[in-house]
């Protein structure tokens, strides 16, 4: 069996495929791979269904050594690829022969990059997927040096392409759209008018479960907590200190803070690569009333 093993594993890489969903009501997030367009394109561009398990690195990549000739291909947030110490694509497939090492390094721009190997890395599932979730702890341990990790047999050819076009990371500002509600009312209405108007930024504390802001605060017209109910991705909570927090795949799958809003799941992609200090701005979907209904 081909396998890799890690030589630098980078300040957080995991392995995430699409995720685990449908399993809510068991308290277990869907997780999956936080930029769902990168991870699709990795595996498209090594012949695999866009279903293997790919690498998610965070700000400065990693390294690790491959046993046997492979495919591999790297999105994501842009930088610098090496195999063995030469310059090589990124963006597309690239053939790297047993024996070397392939270094994938610190993100120019974004946050997080997707190492896709042809036939996928195939450590065992649980609960169907073979994505780590920070939260629950379900799935694989995060990388770390001298793991080694199988890789299935190849799928399929790789993609006929030089370089594959991939969607730039926000540079000046993240727009995110929003829908409101669940609890929108609980907010007044100068709070609303601040979120779609106030200067955020993404704050250093974001990870996997919730891109974190930092900037103004959102007044409350109902006091108290509510009973928990339900999360989905993207919903953006307000804890107590008014700052809003915007879930990722890692999300608690229940909570007590109010939802002033949803981000559509399409848009939440360029929030995986949004790094530290970047502008965040909220657009509202919809003309809200008075009561912000």
């Amino acid at each position: 069996m081909s396998a890799l093993t890690v030589i630098r594993a980078g300040a957080l890489t995991t392995v995430q495929d699409l995720g685990r969903p449908g399993h809510a009501h068991l308290g277990v997030p869907r997780s999956g791979a936080l930029d769902g367009p990168a991870h699709r394109l990795a595996n498209r561009l090594v012949g695999n269904p866009v279903t293997r398990a790919t690498l998610e690195t965070t700000l400065n990549g990693c390294a690790v050594r491959v046993d046997t000739p492979v495919t591999v291909a790297v999105t994501g947030a842009p930088c610098a690829v090496r195999a063995d110490g030469r310059p090589v694509a990124w963006g597309a497939p690239v053939r790297v022969p047993a024996g070397a090492v392939l270094d994938v390094g610190p993100a120019v721009a974004g946050l997080r990059g997707y190492i896709a190997f042809a036939g996928g890395v195939d450590v065992p599932p649980v609960l169907g997927s073979r994505s780590r979730d920070l939260l629950s702890g379900l799935g694989p341990e995060p990388l770390s040096d001298g793991a080694i990790l199988p890789l299935g047999p190849p799928c399929g050819p790789p993609a006929s392409v030089d370089t594959a076009p991939c969607p730039a990371p926000p540079a000046d500002a993240l727009v995110l759209p929003l829908l409101p509600g669940p609890r929108a009312d609980w907010f007044t209405p100068k709070a609303l008018t601040v979120l779609a108007r106030g200067d955020f930024r993404v704050s250093s504390a974001s990870n996997r479960i919730g891109l974190r802001t930092e900037g103004p605060t959102l007044e409350r017209s109902v006091p108290g907590e509510l009973p928990s109910e339900g999360m989905v991705s993207g919903a953006v909570q307000v804890p107590p200190d008014g700052r809003p927090v915007v879930f990722l795949a890692d999300h608690p799958t229940t909570g007590g803070y109010p939802v002033v809003g949803v981000v559509p799941e399409p848009a939440l992609a360029a929030a995986a690569q949004a790094v530290p200090g970047t502008r965040v701005r909220f657009t509202w979907c919809v003309q809200l009333s008075p009561s912000g209904v």
